[in-house]
């Protein structure tokens, strides 16, 4: 169960604070992977007894909530990409989110987030999913949703991947397109996204896409 759906009340005076609790988790999690986060690790960043923890938390698992949801509510790049009216533009800063946060990646794919902020970017896009006229506006959110995250996950394989040998004769046409490919899993992503969001409506004032760019536009690497 989420943090957000089973809070503790608070009965003591001194109780840390919520959010020096997600801040702390935040940042042995950006340092240290999902491994880093315990109770103790936590109390311990904070100078508190695990105690003090506990009066805030059930445990590790609503720590986890916590962070998740801290580092999407300090991400400058998808809070300007909510006030804009591009689909396309807050899903990418959303992938560029979990890049710059690997560990989200693995939170999400074990309990759905609903932290404010979460919430803030289901809303938003699936507000701007009805304006563009989806005919399932939560389901393709979903849809969307699983594509950025499935790729922020596998993103840091791409150029492994396309260095992996490829048996020509079992499969010469994949072998023939893998050896023009590029490692730009961004790129992919892009193209990936437009063709799910092609039958939508663009927003007002944006010019025509080509593979997910503004039309007159070229490639950009990852770096």
């Amino acid at each position: 169960m989420s943090y957000w759906n089973h809070r503790k009340e608070v009965r003591r005076e001194r109780s840390v604070d919520h959010e020096a609790l997600a801040r702390a988790s935040a940042i042995l999690l950006d340092d240290g992977g999902p491994r880093a986060l315990t109770v103790r690790s936590v109390a311990s960043a904070l100078q508190v007894a695990p105690s003090s923890v506990y009066s805030r938390v059930h445990g590790v698992e609503d720590l986890f909530d916590l962070a998740l949801d801290h580092v999407l509510g300090e991400d400058q790049e998808v809070a300007a990409a909510l006030r804009g009216p591009d689909l396309m533009g807050l899903l990418l800063a959303q992938y560029r989110h979990l890049l710059r946060h690997r560990w989200a990646c693995e939170v999400i794919s074990r309990r759905p987030p609903r932290g404010p902020n979460h919430l803030q970017l289901s809303e938003r896009m699936c507000d701007l999913l009805v304006t563009a006229g989806a005919a399932e506006p939560l389901g393709t959110s979903y849809a969307v949703s699983n594509l950025v995250i499935g790729s922020a996950v596998t993103a840091p394989l791409a150029e492994a991947e396309l260095a992996a040998a490829i048996d020509e004769e079992a499969a010469p046409v994949y072998a023939s397109l893998h050896r023009d490919q590029e490692p730009d899993p961004e790129a992919v992503l892009r193209s990936a996204l437009a063709t799910l969001l092609a039958p939508l409506r663009p927003p007002p004032g944006t010019a025509p896409t080509r593979g997910g760019r503004p039309a007159g536009t070229g490639s950009r690497r990852a770096r």
